[in-house]
């Protein structure tokens, strides 16, 4: 099973950049996917989940910017960033769970596959 991020890059404040998560190895049209951001000297941070039914759930700070989505037929979900900030600056991570549930998970070890990661930075 391999996750891979890609559409990372520098885009100044206000920007939009729309990240892509492939899968493959296996399905995931039933699992809940997710992405992850890491900043320089903190901690992997929830941003964004979504479940099989297309249940969606966002942390509070990228709420009304971020959209996540999913293409089943691609085996691939999304992140749509609009009103990009300097502090969304990280590296983002895809990752999805192993089983199939319509419940949404938001934290680290809920998830048993992870992708390598993407950087997005954010000018002012």
């Amino acid at each position: 099973v391999q996750l891979v991020e890609s559409g990372g890059g520098l885009v100044q404040a206000g920007g939009s950049l729309r990240l892509s998560c492939a899968a493959s190895g296996r399905t995931f049209s039933n699992s809940a996917m997710a992405w992850f951001r890491q900043a320089p000297g903190q901690e992997r941070e929830f941003v964004a989940a979504i479940t099989g039914m297309r249940f969606t759930y966002y942390t509070d700070s990228v709420k009304g910017r971020f959209t996540i989505s999913r293409d089943n037929a691609e085996n691939t979900v999304y992140l749509q960033m609009n009103s990009l900030k300097p502090e969304d600056t990280a590296v983002y991570y895809c990752a999805a769970r192993r089983d199939s549930s319509n419940s949404l998970y938001r934290t680290i070890p809920e998830y048993d596959y992870w992708g390598q990661g993407t950087q997005v930075t954010v000018s002012s």
